[in-house]
């Protein structure tokens, strides 16, 4: 059995973890409300401007749109967006696992060619795949530090381009999407080229003739942009709130595991103590019975 000091010292440590822990949860739960409150306000307007989208696409040839241009994909390109932190769980190696297996699946063969390669937003996806020889052309992890719409165009336009100059003929994205903070759905979508989706259902106050001004392809060319920007954005909010409610999770049970180690450290603490003292009574005792003896 450890001495009492080695007890008392790993007590005082196993609190100043938990101090640290239960900081970290408040700053999350913070941070999580605030990130939960864009994401809630952006979805009715991303689900509407999708389905403005599909209503007006769905009369209109697709061919000839560059955004939907289907080409043989010949060079991938996987958006992989982590965090730049950790201490949030599995958040980071769930979407690093599923962006690999991504690649070696669906892409084996251009993977093998060496023309797949990763576009990182977070700190933790870019350290690993570099650490691991895969080609992260570029990282932006900088996004996180002030998530906003308008610092997060430039890096939609730099993805955007790649494929519409060609140099890459299949976009990707892997993250995670929040649902709450306990749980985080495992996401992987095909960003570009856009896929038209077939509904047999029409859509409600979309059934009548309309008549458009100006035309429907000069209004799906002006859409398409924007819906695209909008569909990352809300995968980099998914990805911040799911983040933070991953991380006030795992410091919520990093807390509570600490209290349980703390308990138990009490109660061998006081297990030492009391045989101490019962070996220093039973030291006096024997002492005492032998004076008497002489």
């Amino acid at each position: 059995m450890a001495n009492l000091k080695e007890i008392r010292t790993r007590i005082t440590s196993v609190k100043s973890t938990r101090q640290i822990t239960s900081a970290m949860k408040m700053v999350s739960a913070s941070k999580l409300r605030r990130a939960q409150d864009g994401i809630v306000q952006l979805r009715p307007y991303a689900e509407k401007l999708n389905t403005v989208l599909r209503n007006v696409g769905g009369s209109v040839d697709m061919e000839g749109n560059p955004y939907a241009e289907m080409r043989h994909p010949e060079r991938i390109l996987i958006v992989v967006i982590t965090s730049n932190k950790g201490l949030c769980g599995g958040f980071n190696a769930n979407v690093i696992k599923r962006s690999i297996l991504l690649a070696e699946e669906k892409y084996a063969v251009q993977l093998k060619n060496g023309r797949v390669d990763f576009f990182c937003i977070g700190k933790k996806g870019s350290d690993f795949l570099k650490a691991k020889k895969f080609r992260v052309i570029e990282d932006a992890n900088h996004i996180f530090d002030h998530l906003t719409f308008d610092n997060a165009v430039p890096v939609i336009n730099k993805i955007i381009h790649t494929f519409l100059n060609k140099q890459y003929d299949v976009v990707e994205i892997a993250f995670n999407k929040f649902k709450n903070a306990a749980v985080q759905i495992l996401t992987t979508e095909q960003f570009l080229p856009i896929q038209e989706k077939k509904d047999n259902k029409k859509e409600k106050g979309f059934d009548y003739d309309f008549i458009f001004e100006p035309s429907q392809e000069l209004i799906l060319i002006n859409l398409i942009p924007k819906s695209l920007k909008t569909q990352f954005y809300s995968a980099l909010l998914d990805s911040y709130a799911a983040e933070h409610g991953a991380r006030m999770t795992a410091m919520h049970t990093a807390t509570e595991n600490a209290t349980e180690l703390i308990k138990e450290f009490t109660l061998q603490y006081n297990k030492a103590r009391q045989s101490s003292i019962t070996k220093e009574i039973l030291e006096i005792v024997s002492g005492a019975e032998a004076l008497k003896s002489k």
